[in-house]
């Protein structure tokens, strides 16, 4: 067996056992049930209570909802705001969000590029985006990442099965998720301190659905053409 190939086994085994850790502790550990049958006040208070160990927690859940996208963002970001201050929380949000899709672009091209894109032929509009992307790599992350047209999981998988070179997702990650999760987090801190901060919460909620509506719009463009 080459180095290469022990190696690739060393890391695939590393995912597995981080996979497995942490389907224990969400459904075997009496914490992690408790944790996530929790509404996001609820959450949080839990964490604080665990001090450091809650703080590791909350930047491991924004990790863990890039690969599980049915968790709501909004809610793990709550609760990083809550658990570390507004000015924290976001950077947590942030870095923790552009390393898990870092991860998933690497997992898609070199470990289960098959398995990937077995999975992204059933929506033919990431099928369409990612031919944007290959094309023109970083203009089409850093509009994937500013505007909800796919979710942010299926950008991570959609690009690392296309040509688009590593720095070009990069930089259009770093700089597109900037203001979507700095958006997210404002909205959850202001959702903690609603009757503070309803005007600017409200004024956050119109920019956000307002995103939502382009991103619409521009679903029905590349749903309606091939190229």
């Amino acid at each position: 067996m080459s180095y290469l190939n022990k190696v690739r086994i060393l890391q695939i085994g590393i995912v597995l056992i981080f996979v497995l850790s942490l389907v224990y502790f969400f459904f075997y550990n009496q914490v992690g049930i408790k944790l996530s049958h929790s509404n996001m006040s609820q959450l949080s208070e839990h964490l604080r209570n665990l001090g450091w160990t809650g703080k590791w927690i909350g930047m491991a859940l924004i990790l863990l909802q890039t690969f599980f996208p049915f968790i709501p963002f909004v809610l793990v970001a709550g609760t990083n705001v809550a658990i570390f201050g507004i000015e924290w929380g976001f950077i947590v949000n942030y870095a923790m969000s552009c390393l898990g899709a870092v991860v998933s672009f690497f997992i898609a091209r070199y470990y289960g590029h098959a398995w990937v894109e077995k999975k992204l032929q059933k929506f033919p509009l990431v099928s369409q985006f990612s031919e944007r992307m290959d094309k023109h790599g970083f203009v089409y992350v850093l509009l994937g990442r500013l505007i909800p047209i796919l979710p942010s999981s299926a950008i991570n998988f959609a690009a690392g099965l296309t040509r688009i070179r590593f720095h070009q997702f990069l930089w259009g990650t770093l700089i597109g998720k900037l203001p979507i999760v700095f958006l997210e987090s404002m909205i959850a801190h202001d959702l903690f301190h609603f009757h503070k901060y309803k005007g600017r919460l409200l004024l956050l909620l119109v920019v956000f659905v307002a995103l939502i509506v382009i991103g619409s719009s521009i679903k029905k463009v590349l749903t309606s053409s091939r190229k």
